[in-house]
Order: structure tokens, then sequence, then C-alpha cells
């Protein structure tokens, strides 16, 4: 295990802020191109755009996979940077949840893939079976803790991948197609349940609807460059917008009055 200090972020530092940041790949692709984005603590932003956009590598960039390049991201105070011990709380602060939910799950029960990455960290005993039952209860999936993660749903499965990120008690969690390759009844208990979570949330979704129903705010990214920041109902509502971006709303979904059903319901 890697020398490890977990320090809290600054109370009045937003979970993320990503300022100037440019990349390009070893081939001269140019993926960033001078990214700023403040995400305030307790905030839900969906992340849009094209296939390669450039989000993909953005959100490599929050958590130190990918650096090189210019610019500065920092998670609740703490600036991304290469020395081990802060990219190892770095890593905790920036809970990522792939799209794919068997990228994440590979121990023979629950609540060891649950267990693993607090484990890591060095908690053990009564602390570390709190912080699995905590994250478990937070998803809903306490009753399965035993069971292998093969043997469920896969909506079970992404639930318990977002488990897996909860118990690293994290700054903010993002989430990659969360809706992906889920039946309406599971698509709809995950948003319950992201609903109710006190985290900070980026959300990476060509979803609209979903990313109406969960973010009140979105960005969207498009050839390496933030190209439009705002209320998510308004950004669903401009048809020109959507369209230059290679954004597509369900045919016959109104964003206004979806908007409205969603006010009315709380």
């Amino acid at each position: 295990m890697i020398g490890y200090v977990h320090t809290a972020p600054a109370a009045d530092a937003p979970s993320l802020d990503v300022r100037g940041v440019q990349f390009s790949y070893p081939d001269g692709q140019v993926a960033l191109r001078g990214v700023d984005l403040t995400v305030p603590r307790g905030e839900r932003v969906a992340l849009l755009g094209p296939n390669g956009a450039g989000k993909t590598t953005l959100v490599l960039h929050l958590n130190g996979i990918l650096a090189g390049g210019a610019g500065t991201v920092t998670v609740g105070g703490l600036t991304v940077d290469r020395d081990r011990a802060t990219l190892a709380e770095i890593r905790r602060r920036v809970g990522i949840v792939f799209q794919d939910p068997d990228d994440q799950l590979f121990l023979p029960t629950v609540a060891e893939d649950v267990a693993f990455g607090p484990a890591n960290l060095g908690l053990r005993g009564t602390e570390l079976a709190e912080r699995v039952a905590e994250a478990l209860d937070a998803v809903g999936m306490a009753e399965h803790r035993d069971r292998a993660p093969q043997h469920l749903s896969f909506g079970q499965r992404r639930r318990v991948a977002v488990a897996t990120v909860l118990a690293m008690r994290p700054e903010i969690l993002v989430l990659d197609e969360p809706s992906s390759n889920l039946d309406p009844a599971a698509r709809r208990e995950l948003a319950g349940i992201l609903r109710g979570l006190p985290v900070t949330l980026l959300m990476v979704t060509h979803d609209l609807p979903y990313a109406l129903e969960l973010c009140d705010r979105s960005v969207i990214l498009d050839t390496g460059r933030i190209v439009a920041d705002g209320a998510t109902a308004e950004i669903l509502a401009d048809a020109d917008l959507l369209a230059r971006h290679r954004l597509e709303l369900p045919y016959g979904f109104d964003p206004a009055m979806a908007a409205r059903q969603l006010t009315a319901n709380g």
C-alpha cells in the first residue's frame, strides 16, 4: 500500500475546479483545448457532447490518470499532481463509476467488492464493516451483500458499482453513462438512488432525458471545448444548439413539459 493521508476537503472550495486544461495524445490528436469548469459542492452537472468530444479525456484528468498538458485540476481544494500520496487522496475524492459495472466488480461477494477500496486505505474491523454497510444501504443492496456479483442483474451490479465508490466517501461522484443498458424499472430505481445521495455529481451521458431528471445544470463539450453551460431545461429546449453538437432528444420528448412535471413531483 502506498503512503496515504486522508485530508478533509477545504470547506469553502468547490468540489471541482478545472482551469485551462489542454491535452493532446501522442499521435497529435488534440483532445482538450483550454477547458474551464467549476462545480460547487453539492451541485449535479450533466456533461454532454458527441462521441469524440473529449468527455472521457476530461474525466481521466480529474483523478490524475491522464496528465501532462497545460492547466490545473483541483478537487475540494487539492490540486491534482503526480505525487503518490496526493494521487491516493485525489482518487479517494473522485469516485468514477464506469459504464460497465463488471469493470469494477471482481471479488467473490458484493461485500468484498465494496470493502476493497476502503481496505486498501487501511480501514479494518468495525470501521470497515460500517463503511460497507453504509454504502450498500445507500444503493438498496444490503440484502445482497453475500451474493456473488455475477449472479445479480445488470441493474443490481451497477448499483453495487456505485456502492464501491461511495464506500470511499468521495468528494465528487462521476458517472459514465449510468442509464446505459438498463431496463425502464432499473433506470427509474437508479435515478431514485442518485437523487438521494448527498454528494456532488458529474454525469457523463447521451441520455438527455436522464440529464434533465437528475441534473439542474448541463455542460456541452465539443471538439475539446465547452460550448454551452447552463440550466439543463434551457439547453435541451435549444434545438439548434443540440443539432450543432449532434445531440438529439427522443422522438416526441418535450423538455419544457418534462421539466414542469419534475418540478411538480418535487
